[in-house]
């Protein structure tokens, strides 16, 4: 099947959204990274494998539309449409014709158009509206694009035994087969929304929700650090504990650790404005220990204030803009409809990403249910990512 042509080059994008430095450390790290096979501590060989960061060029960002469970995300849905469309290629996954003349009106309602050439409608079986989790793993393995799908049980059932999840454990299989992609397998439970990489040498991830008895009985530290190494082809693997009050995902990565160049993470940081408070052992223990973790392993760690909560159907909760999705020119933020906390976020997300256009976009609707812009989207790498050395 034919593909969106590539029109993001390395060398278009470097100048606008990566600084001299930054592109030099990245291409010499993962030059190292291509040149050798690796062996692990029990003399297994490893291919030359690469899982290309978030920031790189893209292809396209998938979402898989919400159902008649999630109808409360479709405002926030139809914005994110109309965003991402303006700049690059979207595919969305509907599960039904309803859903799809849904989403249609959603995306004119927003502004948008929902016959945009960017827009690619595919109709496919799923059960949520959290591709990101779901959805699938892309690493560059021995000079090609392969996706990696990691089996998928509806975060151990936290949300409940009866939330279906068969469809959306074959999405990956669907999106391979329309890419045209080989697809491999991986027998261990685990979602995208927990996995950070810096594009180099590094995946940076909650262990809380990896060692989940309910995801994986008998799990251990080790054996997923070996796992990990294998199937992502890193050198250094990173845990962070702990579980937000409130998290049902056990502590997915992208709310608590975001990498925003290879050597650099953003944490969250609880202050008097917010309801987690410095030293309250807490969410503020959890965001600290992150902090020092990650610094311990040698990075350079960025807090990001807490500065004030939003508040939805009379619940409050903590302006966590760490959920954001990074894309061709643009980032994506989840707003809590406080004007203040917004702006701050836009103009702190903006020193992050130097030439990228940031837009907060209020979906507390989605929060309620567990996530946010990035827990919704998944990044599908640019091609030319393949020759990146």
């Amino acid at each position: 099947m034919a593909l969106w042509p590539i029109h993001v080059t390395m060398n278009a994008v470097a100048p606008r959204f990566l600084s001299a430095w930054m592109l030099a450390l990245m291409v010499s790290l993962s030059t190292q990274i291509f040149n050798s096979k690796k062996t692990m501590a029990d003399g297994e060989t490893l291919h030359a494998i690469r899982v290309p960061a978030e920031w790189e060029p893209q292809e396209a960002i998938w979402l898989q539309w919400p159902g008649r469970y999630e109808k409360a995300y479709e405002t926030a849905f139809g914005k994110m449409a109309t965003v991402i469309s303006g700049y690059q290629k979207l595919h969305i996954i509907h599960d039904n014709d309803r859903i799809r003349k849904e989403a249609e009106t959603a995306i004119w309602s927003a502004g948008g158009n929902p016959d945009h050439d960017h827009i690619v409608w595919h109709k496919i079986r799923n059960d949520g509206a959290w591709m990101r989790d779901n959805g699938p793993v892309y690493v560059i393995q021995d000079g090609e694009m392969r996706i990696q799908n990691w089996q998928f049980d509806a975060w151990g059932g936290a949300f409940g035994a009866d939330i279906p999840f068969a469809h959306d454990n074959a999405i990956p299989d669907a999106v391979g087969k329309f890419l045209d992609m080989p697809v491999d397998r991986v027998n261990i439970v685990h979602e995208r929304g927990n996995l950070e990489f810096n594009g180099v040498d590094t995946v940076l991830l909650n262990w809380s929700t990896m060692g989940d008895p309910r995801r994986n009985p008998g799990y251990v530290r080790e054996q997923a650090k070996r796992d990990l190494k294998k199937y992502f082809g890193v050198s250094k693997v990173v845990f962070v504990q702990g579980v937000p009050e409130g998290d049902l995902t056990n502590g997915h990565i992208d709310g608590i650790a975001r990498f925003i160049n290879p050597t650099t993470v953003v944490v969250p940081e609880c202050t008097r404005a917010s309801l987690c408070k410095p030293g309250d052992g807490k969410n503020d223990q959890i965001f600290d220990d992150a902090a020092q973790t990650i610094k311990a392993a040698g990075f350079t760690v960025i807090r990001h204030p807490i500065e004030g909560v939003g508040t939805h159907k009379g619940v409050v909760y903590d302006a966590n803009y760490m959920n954001w999705i990074v894309g061709n020119g643009f980032v994506i933020a989840v707003g809590f409809d406080n004007p203040g906390t917004d702006a701050s976020a836009k103009r702190r997300i903006e020193s992050y990403f130097p030439g990228r256009d940031v837009h907060i976009i209020e979906m507390l609707g989605s929060w309620m249910g567990g996530g946010g812009a990035h827990c919704h989207t998944n990044d599908q790498p640019a091609f030319s990512t393949i020759h990146f050395q």
